[in-house]
């Protein structure tokens, strides 16, 4: 069954869509979800990851922007916006990742390509993704985290906290903290897998 699309009758204007996202709405979210994924997974795969890179980086980047929709920390003018934004965090994501000293190749920021899919790229990833029913059990888990993770996991990618900020609140060296937060993306994904 394909996706309802975000314009329909459920989501007659810009006050009902946030708020449908705020209530947790599973059509809104879900058809937000895959409508956006193909363009982040392209950029993904065009620069360097995986399509297992792209699903991490997505889902991270979505749960970022449902939880700034919900604290009002990002109240978006139109659904385009919300478009936009999510793809500029995921890309932020992605280019934090390639960064990283787990990256050996270095790759410029100016390097990373930008691009429009084709509409038959569009709906062969779309299709893919339709047979991806991921959100709903990653946003359970994150509710079924322990205290401690979830407690981590929000500073980080809700209120938007360094590791060092981090690392300072839990009085934990840098490492250690970021061992944790892997150990807690590591739970959440194997909490999430389970409810498949």
């Amino acid at each position: 069954m394909r996706e309802v699309n975000i314009s329909t009758n459920l989501t007659k204007n810009r006050s009902d869509f946030i708020e449908a996202i705020k209530a947790n709405n599973q059509v809104v979210l879900r058809s937000l979800y895959h409508a956006n994924y193909p363009k982040i997974e392209l950029l993904i795969l065009k620069n360097s990851g995986t399509k297992d890179h792209a699903k991490d980086i997505y889902q991270d980047a979505f749960l970022a922007v449902w939880q700034n929709i919900k604290q009002d920390k990002f109240i978006p003018k139109s659904e385009s916006s919300i478009n936009g934004y999510l793809y500029t965090i995921a890309k932020n994501k992605w280019m934090d990742v390639l960064r990283s000293q787990g990256y050996k190749k270095t790759i410029i920021a100016s390097q990373i390509s930008y691009f429009e899919p084709s509409e038959q790229e569009n709906n062969d990833i779309n299709d893919d993704i339709l047979k991806d029913e991921r959100l709903q059990d990653v946003m359970q888990a994150f509710r079924n985290l322990g205290e401690a993770c979830k407690n981590l996991l929000s500073k980080f990618y809700f209120e938007k906290l360094s590791m060092n900020d981090i690392a300072n609140e839990l009085q934990l060296d840098s490492a250690s903290t970021r061992n944790k937060k892997y150990r807690c993306m590591q739970k959440l994904k194997e909490i999430a897998l389970k409810t498949d």
